[in-house]
């Protein structure tokens, strides 16, 4: 079993960029699929990007494609969402999460994901 911390998070102006960081403080993920999801106040949460066990396959949600990447670096024990050309729409609590185990192929649904972190603040401002 696995612990989460989510860094990186702050304020931005529209079309800044932030990266993210997503640590295992606890156990390893190294054979997990990674997923980042975010939360906006009276929103549910909803799937952004996921990234295969062995970093070659991604996945993102349609809303961040061309903007957003996800990648990891298992020797860290981290995941990375490098946040570009942000939109006061992406304003939400950015939180992380472990997947299926050797999987390729991306799943979305909530529901699949487990131990997940406590989430950083992303705000944009126009």
């Amino acid at each position: 079993q696995v612990q989460l911390v989510e860094s990186g998070g702050g304020s931005v102006q529209a079309g800044g960029s932030l990266r993210l960081s997503c640590a295992a403080s606890e156990g390893t993920v190294g054979t997990y699929t990674m997923g980042w999801f975010r939360q906006a106040p009276g929103k549910e949460r909803e799937f952004v990007a996921g990234v295969s066990w062995t970093g070659v396959n991604t996945d993102y949600a349609e809303s961040v494609k061309g903007r957003f990447t996800i990648s990891r670096d298992n020797r860290k024990n981290t995941v990375y969402l490098q946040m570009n050309s942000l939109k006061p729409e992406d304003t939400a609590v950015y939180c992380c999460a472990v997947g299926p185990r050797f999987r390729s192929g991306i799943v979305t649904e909530t529901t699949e994901y487990r131990s997940w972190g406590q989430g950083t603040q992303v705000t944009v401002s126009s």
